[in-house]
């Protein structure tokens, strides 16, 4: 990857220098709205309109009261991106910056990563719309579907066994036998910048749709959470504008590292967690860490985790009620505006009776029509 101290500045400015360099490579993805959801988001839960199919969800002991905001839901759509998912972004960015800003980089030896996940795709992509070689690791037990559409990219797919220190020590090998450079699926400035253009878009786009009701727009975004480059990049992208951010993410087997880290200002470590929201299992990085947990920017404005049962309950309600198939890490930002009192009653009291237009950030839709048919199932 490119050195460190030749990156661009972590700012807003970045991004949007990012987003001129990948602009011709990406997706618009639309923001889309629903009445049912942000009428739902808005009803106190023990209202009695109040859905009797989510009612199992209430948390026991009942609080004194239950929150009612006002809010008004933007779902950015990053599942209609190119490879499905918002992380065709970053690597197109790292890609363009290795190209351009990086004389030590060889395109003949192309770049290396490791992943089973949607960065394993986005940077064969963006390598082969860039012509250069791409070395993906992945592990022996991928899904078949995975290490097929990888390929299909044209990358060339190592495999390696299951653990993380397996594939790290395989990727290694790749770049001593071949000089390809390493581009991380996130703790890196290049994927933090290009991750974060979907933000830019987002105020954008909403702003168009409010034209002629209000002057202000966002007033504040919500995504998802795992390796913390989307929201890392989201925040900065949103610095001094105004529009506050803020994370989600499972709390299933200790996933919820950067919500606890955020309020103990403690970075937690060694993750290891099998959340059905199988894009956010990683933890935070050495790049991420600060942009999400440091108080000195206030980059992003809290950190809010939900459980397996309401993210199920969400990617049921995204699928019924939006027509729209996303991923479990997809519905998580969704799940803390229905289900999270905490977040709710924070939305209740900081936007008043006015309530806010929140932005609600769909990562990527890559699964299959069997993994959604048992993880809705009664």
């Amino acid at each position: 990857m490119a050195d460190l101290k030749t990156c661009p500045p972590l700012t807003r400015e970045s991004v949007i220098d990012a987003h001129a360099l990948i602009k011709p490579h990406i997706h618009l993805t639309p923001v889309l709205t629903n009445t049912t959801l942000s009428t739902l988001a808005s009803l106190p839960r023990d209202d009695p309109s109040y859905p009797q199919s989510l009612t199992h969800l209430l948390p026991s002991p009942a609080p004194a009261r239950y929150a009612q905001p006002t809010l008004r839901l933007y779902f950015k759509c990053e599942n209609f991106q190119r490879i499905g998912a918002f992380k065709a972004r970053g690597a197109f960015h790292a890609v363009a910056r290795l190209l351009a800003h990086d004389p030590s980089f060889s395109p003949a030896a192309g770049v290396v990563t490791h992943s089973s996940g949607n960065h394993a795709q986005a940077l064969a992509l963006a390598a082969r719309e860039r012509r250069i070689p791409a070395h993906i690791v992945m592990p022996d037990v991928a899904p078949q579907a995975k290490v097929r559409a990888t390929q299909g990219y044209g990358a060339n797919v190592v495999f390696s066994g299951p653990t993380a220190a397996e594939r790290m020590e395989v990727a290694g090998r790749v770049v001593e036998e071949t000089g390809a450079r390493m581009v991380p699926p996130y703790d890196h400035p290049d994927i933090v910048l290009g991750q974060g253009t979907l933000g830019l878009e987002l105020t954008e786009q909403v702003k168009g749709l409010l034209q002629g009701k209000q002057d202000k727009g966002l007033d504040a975004i919500v995504t998802p959470c795992g390796g913390g480059g989307m929201l890392s990049g989201v925040a900065l992208s949103q610095e001094g504008t105004g529009v506050k951010v803020f994370g989600a993410e499972p709390n299933h087997q200790g996933a919820d590292d950067a919500t606890r880290g955020y309020h103990t200002q403690e970075r937690v470590r060694g993750v290891r967690t099998l959340t059905i929201a199988d894009g956010l299992r990683t933890e935070l990085g050495d790049v991420t860490y600060p942009l999400v947990c440091g108080r000195e920017r206030g980059l992003v404005s809290g950190m809010y985790a939900v459980s397996e049962a309401e993210i199920r309950a969400a990617l049921r309600l995204v699928l019924e009620r939006m027509k729209v198939v996303v991923e479990p890490s997809a519905v998580v930002p969704l799940a803390a505006v229905l289900f999270n009192e905490e977040f709710r009653g924070m939305v209740e009291r900081e936007a008043g009776p006015e309530g806010w237009d929140l932005g609600v950030v769909f990562s990527g839709g890559n699964i299959s029509l069997e993994k959604v048919a048992e993880l809705i199932a009664p």
